[in-house]
């Protein structure tokens, strides 16, 4: 029964799936080519010049497709964000498609080859190169084109334009009206974001958001979610001697600021996951029926999952989108001394731990922040935001230089049971042929909060990148049947989505 309900949709609605396929298997190579050619811009969020001419460059191509496009800010010099429209005679609906162009810094050791430099390859770990400009007949869909973000996340925005591409060539026309909010600082934790949307509100206001960020299901099956975790994070540097100690004549005098920043780390969580600072899961929203029905439902992945990363046990819940419900906390890294061929028998003068919360509803980065710093200050760190001077040091045992991410958000949450949200489930599962998957929480989070609660508009996630495309890390990679799959699911969205 559920099939059927899910199948019918409207009625009368007709996917435009096969005329879309087929132009699609016509271009191929077309395709391919222009996906390279905008993931060849770098993007690093935090280079503005970069994300701007990134934006530039993506606006030519909504331009010449027919799209009033400009440019939104929330302040000079902050990057920009991509507002783009398109009104269709007749239309009752508009929908705002959102996606982020900026991407994640490059530095990570192990990129097999340059990550501006697009290169299609076979998966990792082999990663053998392809020539697919030789190749004759169809492309395989199990290549993947390695670049920073082909999968986080401008493989969204190829996948649109593509499809809006395919359909035009088919002469069908689009069944909404449609605004395209394509933002360019997500990846540093979209600060700006929340006063641009205020500043620009009647322009980007819509009926219903589609985010296009994040991977598919683990299963491969196409799934859509109804809300992400919020984000905060901070970096903490703790202080030991002046300069370095022989470890052998100070080793059992002087305090190592390895062994305190470990010791730090391991205060604020244990290692099955759980968050030891007090009080921290208090405002947390119990999970619903609804959601606890909707998370059952999703197929068994996790014994797969372990083959395939190698892992001994899990973490936390039993299957892994449950957890996506609580909060987390991550080291994002730790460092101290020397490493490698440079390691060194001395005491060194700092250690330093970086750590991102994921939120869950119900949780704010304010009430995160105050709880973790009361918790390190029990713990007897004297909290300081500059290098401490001598009298500082000399004055405290335990110094922790405590400094915020300047990004931060509140969970997003939408109803999965929405006119809106039916109708994107109905369109998508008419193109897959299978009923779509529905999770009620992605684990990753952004700032949609932001746009969702000033809009006053539901929120659904639609992703297209494989879940196993290195996102955030070396080797970010995009199969091209995610691409291929992904241009036809939102053919559907923009042509055949009607409440």
């Amino acid at each position: 029964m559920t099939a059927v309900l899910l199948m019918a949709g409207t009625a009368g609605a007709a996917s435009p799936t096969g005329a879309v396929r087929a132009w699609r298997q016509a271009h191929e190579k077309e395709i391919v080519s222009d996906f390279a050619a905008m993931l060849a811009v770098p993007n690093v969020a935090t280079t503005v010049p970069d994300v701007e001419k990134n934006a530039a460059y993506i606006s030519a191509l909504l331009q010449k497709r027919g799209f009033k496009t400009q440019l939104l800010t929330a302040e000079p010099r902050t990057p920009p964000s991509i507002l783009a429209a398109l009104k269709t005679p007749g239309a009752k609906r508009t929908v705002v498609f959102y996606a982020h162009y900026d991407g994640q810094p490059i530095g990570q050791k192990g990129w097999i080859s340059t990550p501006f430099e697009p290169s299609m390859r076979t998966a990792l770990p082999e990663a053998r190169p392809v020539d697919w400009k030789a190749a004759t007949g169809p492309l395989d869909p199990d290549w993947r084109l390695f670049a920073r973000s082909a999968g986080d996340d401008k493989g969204t925005i190829q996948a649109f334009i593509s499809a809006f591409d395919a359909l035009k060539a088919a002469g069908i026309k689009p069944s909404v009206n449609i605004k395209l909010l394509y933002e360019g600082e997500e990846e540093q934790g979209s600060p700006h974001f929340a006063r641009l949307v205020a500043k620009n509100l009647e322009l980007v206001r819509g009926d219903l958001l589609i985010m296009g960020d994040g991977p598919m299901h683990q299963s491969g099956k196409q799934e859509i979610n109804f809300g992400n975790r919020g984000i905060t994070g901070f970096t903490a540097t703790v202080y030991g001697p002046l300069k370095p100690l022989h470890d052998g004549h100070y080793g059992s005098w002087a305090p190592s600021p390895t062994v305190m920043i470990a010791s730090l780390v391991m205060s604020l969580r244990d290692d099955e996951g759980r968050i030891l600072i007090p009080g921290f899961y208090d405002d947390v929203a119990p999970v619903s029926a609804a959601d606890k029905t909707a998370l059952a439902a999703l197929p068994d992945v996790e014994t797969g999952l372990k083959r395939a990363m190698g892992l001994g046990r899990n973490i936390g819940p039993p299957r892994l989108a449950d957890g996506y419900m609580a909060p987390t906390l991550n080291v994002r890294a730790i460092h101290a001394g020397d490493e490698g061929p440079n390691a060194a028998n001395a005491i060194a003068t700092e250690g330093e731990a970086s750590f991102d919360f994921r939120l869950a509803p119900g949780e704010t980065p304010a009430r995160v922040r105050e709880l973790t710093e009361a918790h390190l200050t029990r713990q007897g760190w004297f909290i300081v935001r500059d290098a401490p001077d001598l009298a500082t040091r000399l004055a405290h045992p335990k110094i922790a230089r405590i400094i915020w991410d300047a990004g931060s958000s509140v969970a997003t949450e939408s109803a999965m049971d929405g006119p809106g949200a039916k109708a994107v489930a109905a369109s998508i599962s008419r193109t897959v042929g299978y009923p779509v998957l529905r999770l009620p929480f992605m684990g990753a989070s952004s700032g949609m909060a932001e746009i969702v609660n000033q809009m006053k508009a539901p929120m659904v996630g639609v992703a297209i990148a494989n879940y196993d495309d290195n996102q955030h890390a070396q080797n970010e990679n995009l199969r091209l049947g995610n691409l291929w799959d992904g241009i036809e699911v939102y053919a559907g969205l923009i042509a055949d989505l009607n409440w």
